[in-house]
């Protein structure tokens, strides 16, 4: 039987699991030096001019080098991808990917709008976001100092971000992932209910990629 840190680790569902894995490898890849944050960050030249298209993915992978921001974004967001994929994306791993493909290719396109080489924390905002708007009545207590209810939620920790970060850059490209988690939770709760009454590629995953999730 699994314990310690693999029993934890098995109780996350997979796509959260997956997403926690690769960033702790990726930072840890740095900090020993085996690559550096030149070889992962996102533009277009390098990754298209210069042929380097692996930059498409690490950008949302290495959270910086290890420290407080580091610490604080990881938690948030495995702590509310996590509790999104087992509460609205219960059994459907192909849709809650394709939700996180969808809001990845948001942000690759808005990235030099902003100047913003890493998108890791900006993603991660996306799930919070989602999970925030679907859970409005509740209540969320931060650091044991405050409550204040799940809307609330990203706005705060923006504003936390960007008094450990020391830079409104940080906060910029949260801001953003909070833009992007707007737009992906209007396309799945308000314009199927309010505006055509249906699902559409924007929000569910194609076919083949349940089958190969398993989902079908």
């Amino acid at each position: 039987m699994p314990v310690g840190i693999e029993a934890w680790l098995t109780q996350i569902p997979p796509i959260t699991r997956a997403w926690l894995a690769l960033s702790v490898a990726t930072s840890l890849a740095v900090q020993c030096q085996l690559v550096t944050p030149l070889q992962l960050y996102f533009s277009f030249k390098s990754a298209f001019t210069n042929a380097q298209p692996w930059r498409m993915a690490t950008t949302f992978f290495y959270f910086g080098s290890i420290s407080l921001d580091f610490v604080f974004h990881l938690f948030f967001f495995m702590r509310y991808s996590r509790m999104l994929e087992e509460s609205s994306f219960a059994n459907r791993k192909a849709d809650y990917f394709w939700l996180l493909l969808l809001s990845s290719v948001m942000l690759l396109v808005m990235s030099p709008l902003f100047n913003l080489p890493f998108l890791s924390s900006s993603l991660a905002f996306v799930p919070i976001y989602m999970w925030s708007r679907r859970h409005p009545s509740t209540p969320i207590s931060l650091f044991g100092l405050f409550t204040i209810s799940a809307p609330y939620l990203p706005l705060a920790l923006v504003i936390f971000s960007w008094v450990i970060s020391g830079t409104w850059k940080a906060a910029a490209g949260d801001l953003i992932g909070c833009a992007v988690g707007h737009i992906g939770w209007f396309l799945r709760d308000v314009w199927p209910r309010e505006m055509v009454g249906g699902y559409s590629l924007l929000t569910e995953a194609p076919d083949g990629l349940r089958r190969l999730f398993g989902d079908l």
